[in-house]
């Protein structure tokens, strides 16, 4: 896929993306991030296709080396109250929000944008194309997967250390056996399917 430009003239261009909009527990968070115009990062890519320690070690270098960057998220309560994308939509504008540095562009993994004063542009694929969204996804792929680690030893049995809340065999079965726990999500369907019957009134 042919490499993404920022528009001419741009001093400072912010990249966003976000980790978690498929799993069935936790937040959805995500990260924006303005890089220096000379930075020396090797190897930024969308966090998916990178290891752990990949992704470990290049978090070090951008929270190192960047302008400023920014973490947002949405609340489980907000997922299911407004939906996973507008939630989504919700977490990206605070991330960028946050920044020290206001942008003058913002690109945006994925095909929309939220809605908010800044120039930008969804960039379709972006974490794999444009340096700064790649850092964005691989901040905010850290950030998420520790507080999913964190999650195993408070509500053990669910896997969320290994499956980080998506919907594993595993997950599935410790769902159906011992019910959804305060990091599920109650507006998705296998949580909702899956609810013990004590549960049921609390939706």
């Amino acid at each position: 896929m042919e490499q993404w430009h920022a528009p001419k003239n741009i001093k400072y261009l912010a990249g966003v993306d976000e980790v978690g909009r498929g799993p069935l527990a936790g937040d959805v968070v995500t990260a924006a991030v303005i890089l220096p115009a000379k930075h020396s990062i090797q190897g930024l890519d969308d966090s998916k296709v990178l290891t752990a320690h990949q992704r470990e070690s290049l978090y070090k270098e951008i929270v190192e080396q960047a302008l400023c960057y920014c973490v947002g998220r949405a609340s489980i309560a907000e997922i299911d109250q407004y939906n996973i994308l507008q939630s989504t939509m919700m977490a990206m504008r605070r991330a960028v929000i946050g920044l020290q540095i206001k942008p003058d562009f913002v690109a945006v993994d994925g095909n929309r944008v939220p809605q908010w004063e800044y120039s930008s542009e969804a960039v379709v694929k972006g974490d794999g194309r444009v340096e700064v969204i790649s850092a964005a996804s691989i901040i905010a792929k850290v950030v998420r997967d520790k507080e999913m680690v964190a999650f195993e030893a408070k509500y053990p049995g669910y896997g969320f250390a290994k499956n980080k809340g998506y919907g594993t065999a595993q997950h599935m079965e410790a769902l159906k056996r011992l019910g959804a726990t305060p990091i599920h999500r109650r507006s998705f369907a296998p949580v909702s399917e899956n609810l013990l019957p004590e549960q049921q009134s609390l939706l």
